[in-house]
């Protein structure tokens, strides 16, 4: 659980350099040619002028933890997304103290306070899910489609497989650092509202992630997910045991 705070060289600043610098943002250029399946993903979450014009995205939100004793903790979070640097701060003022994390680039870091009780693979979780078809266009990984789709959890989808490597990079995607993840696109709606690891994370369990209510940041803005689950889930991505779950009751975005 983590604070927001601009320390040092934080998102906000680091974006007002890059921004001086070069185009962050290569959904601008008119001449960029976007895939089906990100066009498809973009179209469902606001469109292309709407994510163009999302630099900030801020939420408030309430997070259950389950712990492996069966019991809850629960606590408040607050969230700032930077969908065209890669970057998430997750803030939090708890019983031991306040604590402030950034997942910047791919680096996890702590800013303030000790050990907090998220990790890296929580910050990514959020940051992938909530940004997903922005995620598409980061030029140092692999995106392939798996043409048939499969049916998870009641729904059909469209996988789309991320390994890191690909040569070259697109201007103003950051690299995320990760490799072997699954982007879920629903066949309906062509939201990617579901993440599988392909891999243990870390020492830890295979994961999922679910998007849920999906519902605009601002009017004409991006829209986002309400809710989210983290789950533990078996090689085959079968979900078993609900980790974490997340209830925003504030979003705003910036322009």
């Amino acid at each position: 659980m983590l604070v927001t705070v601009f320390v040092g060289t934080g998102c906000e600043q680091e974006y007002k350099r890059k921004e001086e610098a070069v185009v962050l943002n290569p959904l601008a250029d008119p001449n960029f040619i976007v895939p089906g399946y990100t066009v498809r993903a973009i179209e469902a979450t606001g469109g292309r002028q709407a994510w163009i014009r999302a630099k900030k995205l801020e939420f408030d939100c309430v997070v259950t933890f389950y712990r492996p004793d069966d019991s809850l903790y629960l606590t408040e979070q607050h969230y700032e997304i930077y969908p065209w640097l890669n970057c998430i701060r997750i803030s939090a003022d708890e019983p031991q103290g306040r604590f402030v994390c950034q997942l910047s680039g791919g680096l996890f870091s702590v800013l303030e306070g000790a050990e907090p009780v998220v990790n890296r693979n929580f910050a990514e979780a959020i940051l992938n899910i909530t940004t997903a078809p922005v995620r598409f266009l980061d030029g140092s990984a692999i995106f392939t489609k798996v043409v048939k789709p499969i049916k998870m959890e009641g729904q059909w989808y469209y996988q789309i497989r991320r390994a890191i490597g690909a040569a070259g990079s697109q201007p103003g995607v950051r690299p995320s650092g990760r490799a072997k993840l699954v982007f879920c696109q629903n066949r309906e709606s062509y939201l990617v509202d579901m993440l599988q690891s392909a891999e243990e994370t870390d020492g830890e369990s295979f994961l999922a992630v679910r998007g849920y209510d999906y519902k605009k940041a601002e009017k004409g803005g991006v829209l986002v997910p309400t809710k989210i689950e983290i789950f533990e889930t078996d090689s085959s991505g079968v979900l078993k045991k609900r980790l974490v779950k997340i209830d925003y009751y504030a979003v705003k975005s910036t322009d």
